[in-house]
């Protein structure tokens, strides 16, 4: 994790408290060389903040496609406060990436309004496979460990959201 990442995770420190909240860790079997690499920096990220490993869940589906199906099934779960999901689509010689990427991209923002919930992507779409792994804990850094950040900063908008007086609007 590089010293930027740190730092975000210290921020996250100072705002909310992170222990109570379960989190839905979904990631791809496919390509899994990268997606156990996302996986990893994920949760290490979800513990540098406070959350219990025994609030996290890591759960795997067979692919990148299956991955909106099993956001819908977790996010609907009242004990599970946010869905990160994990995968990697490489491009191949047919439009067969493009189809997956869509439909997880479009699946997965479903999921999240439908249940109010933070469902996050945490999907890499690359070229190649040395694109993916520089991604993956390369020295692009690990998106898995940003995806769990955002899930951190939208449970914190989530919370806002929940206090937010009614009669008063932002920036007014």
């Amino acid at each position: 994790m590089s010293t930027a990442d740190r730092e975000k995770d210290a921020a996250f420190k100072r705002r909310l408290s992170f222990t109570g909240y379960r989190f839905a860790v979904l990631y791809a079997e496919w390509n899994q060389e990268i997606t156990h690499a996302l996986r990893d920096g994920c949760v290490e990220t979800l513990k540098m903040n406070g959350v219990g490993e025994d609030h996290i869940g890591t759960i795997a589906v067979p692919g990148s496609f299956e991955l909106a199906s099993a956001a819908s099934m977790f996010a609907r779960n009242e004990s599970v406060d946010a869905v990160i999901c994990l995968g990697c689509v490489i491009q191949g010689e047919t439009r067969h990436f493009d189809f997956i990427c869509q439909a997880v991209a479009d699946g997965l923002a479903r999921v999240g309004m439908e249940e109010c919930k933070p469902v996050i992507f945490g999907v890499l779409t690359t070229n190649t496979q040395e694109q993916a792994l520089e991604r993956a804990g390369g020295k692009l850094g690990n998106k898995g460990s940003e995806a769990a950040l955002a899930a951190l900063q939208m449970l914190e908008v989530q919370e806002q959201a929940r206090v937010f007086p009614r009669n008063i609007m932002p920036n007014e």
